[in-house]
């Protein structure tokens, strides 16, 4: 059936054709939440040989050598398949002696995830007796599972990492802080990377003593690994390209298979719609995604969705096209000063890349 009006929130300027994020609505099953614990398609091949560490920071070569005697020390008894054994064992093993895992602390665009995938990739052991996620697929993954099955299902793997590590409000603190409590005793590594050393997360958010105290716990099982550095994606690289028209970018979606075309407000207002813990699943199958009138995001909820959708899209590579204000303006100089200003920045400079990325599908 065909229409003479866009559909609601897909540009006006396309009546059919590319597809539109607003339009989809997935449901992730609880078993493809685990199945998908593995580093995402960016860092599917990424090794520490790959890692091009900068001369000028000494940090940088000192974590892959930390780290790749990390990752050697962890076969044994899960590697060999003892971990899956201990089900039917009568008691649990002593828990390991001081810190169980390491904990990468840099700014954002130093390699830290790239580190922490070569790391699972090092890690010998089979790849279901490795998990992989971001912090917040993995409270997703106890919403979904439950606890005490989260903890079930985690307890006979290797090595657990945990990428972005930040931690936006005290429930969350005390779930993840609890969980990883339980998989240490349960003989599991564990690695972790963060714009901040763990015991200053939260710094700037809450000023509660019980969250503080916390953070404190958590922190004793990690061995902080600094990272110095600038920004990869901006070393020696031209500023991001500027916004296109909103026609450009219409022709653009239209003539890439695969591509879909969106108006910013109403994205906006569908994210808050979907859970963010299915944002992963929105993007499955795109080839680049079109937006037209970016717009500065209108509060700090809207703009934390925003954060975790552009984590998705760079994780998968997918090619960010746009207009509208470029992306260095999409936050507000109270939220860039703020206590989620890292994760802001963090998502100018992957949306940035993505920017980057989408100029070749642009025809003269």
């Amino acid at each position: 059936m065909s229409s003479s009006t866009a559909a609601p929130g897909q540009s006006p300027i396309a009546e059919a054709g590319p597809q539109s994020l607003c339009a989809r609505a997935p449901h992730v099953p609880a078993d493809r939440l685990v199945a998908e614990m593995v580093p995402p398609p960016r860092f599917d091949s990424v090794r520490f040989d790959t890692y091009i560490p900068d001369p000028n920071q000494p940090s940088q070569t000192e974590a892959v050598r930390v780290l790749s005697g990390f990752a050697a020390g962890l076969g044994g008894a899960h590697a060999s398949g003892a971990g899956k054994r201990r089900w039917f064992a009568r008691s649990k093993p002593a828990a390991p002696a001081g810190p169980r895992g390491v904990y990468l602390d840099g700014g954002y665009g130093v390699g830290k995830t790239h580190l922490l995938a070569s790391l699972w990739h090092a890690t010998p052991a089979a790849p279901e007796q490795k998990a992989f996620g971001t912090f917040v697929e993995l409270t997703n993954l106890v919403g979904a599972l439950g606890f005490q099955q989260t903890v079930r299902t985690l307890s006979g793997h290797r090595l657990l990492c945990i990428d972005e590590f930040e931690l936006d409000d005290p429930g969350d603190t005390v779930l993840v802080s609890s969980l990883l409590a339980r998989l240490v005793e349960e003989g599991v590594a564990l690695a972790a990377t963060s714009n901040t050393l763990p015991g200053k997360l939260g710094e700037g958010r809450f000023a509660s003593a019980d969250f503080l105290r916390e953070i404190q716990g958590l922190s004793t099982h990690f061995k902080s690994l600094r990272i110095d550095g600038d920004d990869y994606r901006h070393r020696g690289l031209p500023e991001a390209p500027a916004p296109y028209s909103d026609e450009q970018v219409a022709k653009t979606a239209y003539a890439t298979d695969g591509a879909s075309l969106d108006d910013f407000p109403h994205l906006l207002d569908h994210l808050a719609r979907v859970h963010p813990s299915r944002y992963g699943a929105l993007t499955d199958g795109l080839k680049a995604v079109c937006l037209t009138d970016v717009t500065p995001v209108p509060d700090q909820s809207t703009a934390l969705r925003l954060v975790v959708l552009a984590d998705r899209l760079y994780d998968r590579e997918v090619p960010v096209l746009a207009s509208g204000v470029p992306f260095d303006q999409l936050f507000s100089e109270e939220m860039l000063n703020g206590g989620y200003r890292k994760k802001y920045f963090r998502a100018i400079s992957r949306l940035t890349a993505l920017a980057r990325d989408a100029k070749g599908l642009v025809k003269p």
